[in-house]
């Protein structure tokens, strides 16, 4: 019995030492290893042969050597890799008729860092993009860069011969772009780097912005046991009512257009570059000083949000328009489309955005005033609605602007006999604020959103952070940080200091235990390595730094020093 004791004893205390030797101990979630890397072992031409046999359903179309500096990342060549083209589940659709599998390209490393990282895509995807992993504005480094094997898909479609949009007249192809492409290829990708490389990869990451984004933070909610790390930029969680709200906006738009509203030049005379400029102008004059320093970022969001007042702090028009101020029909047309679209009954659809400086950027324009007649007619008309509307003859500026807004809310949540998910059951995370299995297994969410998106609100992210905090005892900070950009448009752009590698963080975090206190965050002034950011002023130094804050903190200046370094702020 005293034997029996001793040997329980032993156990427990062999298991607590094994814990905390990775990082672990009392309720502090596990550290993982490090990845070690591996070379190649044999030529790009000769991975189809010591592949063999192929699981069922895959299909391997080419494979090539891509010599060193054939691609670069800001002017530095990426390494030799070999260049894996394949597809996976061929069928033809049961409801259109038409041809469909998930298209891929894998980039394989001869200098392997003996990890793997899931380039998730954006838009509608719909097209295999070069396998990069590259983020933020201008990068200037990337995955591939840092010796990554990545895989990059089309998400299960081919806009070019599925008409874009008019692929969700299939039903498995909604689901696999909502998520089981991801789910599909996870395990044929890293059983490919196992038999290229004579192991498997030792740590998975998946990372993407926009609907990107939305791909990672559905991962860490669906496939947490297949990542460590997850890198979720301005995730369109909510991205079917985002597109609704979208269209919401551009409505209102269309009740102040002078111009023709079914155009985007003709939308945008209801709000000019001119106003929004005047408005960005109030915005800054109320909030630029909020964080010790007039600099022109509004680095204290929460703070500027309550102090500044729409209806009061813009000059009302007391003549006609000319751009330096809003007429009061304007103001109560527009409020709305900023405190967030409403059903007709006043219930919200989706989250209201905030006052920022980068109001006047190209970017903005884009989304506000293209995105709802051109792109969010097409996804709520065809991919998320139920039934979906027919793409013969289909007008997407007639869709928006004559649409029922109280029906498309209803249409994203609706289902049927062919179509038996929901867009907001396919598209959107299950349980988004409840990521236990990613903290558990010792995972980590790196997420960043700029305060200027005009299409998804760093609000609606704010408020799943809140959630994901409240869920994990009020403090999530140990496995999952969400960083603010303020002035970014979305995912890049805006007059932001838009330039960071979070690559780099997000592995340290998981490999090394060091999570992010700040990233230096950089202006892409003229000359900058990886390529000018028009919306940087002209009065910022040309390579102006920012720390950016894991929230809620904000950057403050520290009072001294120049306003150009980020060595000046602190994270408070």
């Amino acid at each position: 019995m005293h034997e029996r004791k001793l040997y329980r004893a032993a156990l427990a205390a062999f298991m607590v030492a094994g814990i905390s030797g990775c990082g672990g101990g009392g309720d502090d979630p596990p550290r993982l290893s490090a990845a070690t890397p591996a070379a190649l072992p044999s030529t790009c031409e000769a991975l189809a042969t010591q592949w063999g046999t192929l699981p069922t359903g895959l299909t391997i179309t080419g494979v090539a050597t891509v010599a060193a500096g054939t691609l670069k990342v800001a002017g530095q060549d990426i390494g030799e890799h070999c260049l894996v083209t394949g597809k996976v589940n061929e069928r033809v659709s049961p409801v259109d008729g038409k041809t469909y599998a998930i298209g891929f390209e894998m980039r394989l490393p001869k200098a392997w860092n003996g990890r793997f990282w899931y380039q998730a895509n954006g838009g509608i995807d719909g097209a295999v993009v070069t396998a990069l992993g590259a983020y933020g504005g201008g990068p200037l480094t990337n995955a591939l860069h840092q010796g990554f094997a990545v895989l990059s898909s089309d998400a299960g479609h081919n806009n070019a011969l599925h008409g874009g949009p008019a692929f969700g007249l299939d039903p498995q192809a909604r689901l696999d772009y909502g998520y089981q492409a991801v789910g599909t290829l996870t395990p044929i990708a890293k059983d490919l780097i196992r038999r290229a490389y004579g192991k498997a990869p030792d740590r998975s990451y998946i990372g993407g912005c926009s609907n990107g984004g939305r791909h990672a933070m559905v991962a860490a909610a669906r496939y947490a046991d297949q990542y460590d790390g997850f890198l979720i930029g301005a995730p369109g969680f909510n991205l079917p009512k985002a597109a609704v709200a979208n269209i919401f906006g551009a409505q209102r738009y269309a009740l102040l257009a002078s111009g023709d509203p079914a155009t985007a030049a003709g939308l945008e005379t209801a709000f000019t570059q001119a106003e929004r400029a005047t408005v960005s102008a109030a915005v800054l004059a109320k909030c630029d000083a909020l964080d010790g320093a007039s600099d022109g970022l509004i680095q204290d969001t929460t703070a500027c949000q309550a102090a500044f007042n729409f209806m009061r702090d813009v000059p009302t028009c007391t003549g006609g328009r000319d751009g330096t101020c809003l007429s009061t029909l304007q103001k109560i047309v527009l409020e709305p489309i900023f405190s967030g679209a409403v059903k007709s009954d006043g219930t919200p659809i989706y989250a209201g955005f905030p006052f920022d400086s980068g109001l006047a950027s190209a970017g903005v324009a884009f989304w506000e005033f293209n995105a709802p007649l051109i792109l969010d007619s097409g996804a709520v008309a065809m991919i998320f609605g139920v039934p979906p509307v027919s793409p013969v003859g289909f007008n997407g500026p007639a869709f928006t602007l004559g649409a029922d807004i109280d029906a498309l809310v209803h249409s994203i949540q609706a289902t049927n006999a062919t179509y038996t998910e929901s867009a907001m059951s396919f598209m959107t995370p299950p349980n988004p604020t409840d990521l236990s299995r990613v903290r558990n297994r010792g995972g980590k969410i790196l997420a960043y959103h700029g305060v200027s998106d005009a299409i998804f609100s760093v609000h609606d992210t704010e408020r799943w952070y809140q959630g994901l905090q409240n869920r994990h005892g009020g403090d999530a900070s140990d496995f999952a940080r969400l960083f603010r950009v303020p002035g970014m448009g979305h995912c890049a752009g805006g007059p932001a200091t838009d330039q960071f590698d979070l690559i780099t963080p997000l592995v340290t975090w998981v490999e090394q235990g060091m999570a992010p206190e700040r990233i230096t965050a950089t202006a892409r002034g003229p000359g900058n390595a990886g390529g000018a950011n028009s919306d940087v002023p002209t009065a910022w130094s040309p390579g102006r730094t920012r720390p950016l804050c894991p929230y809620p903190k904000v950057a403050r200046y520290t009072g001294s020093g120049s306003l150009e370094d980020a060595s000046n702020f602190r994270c408070e």
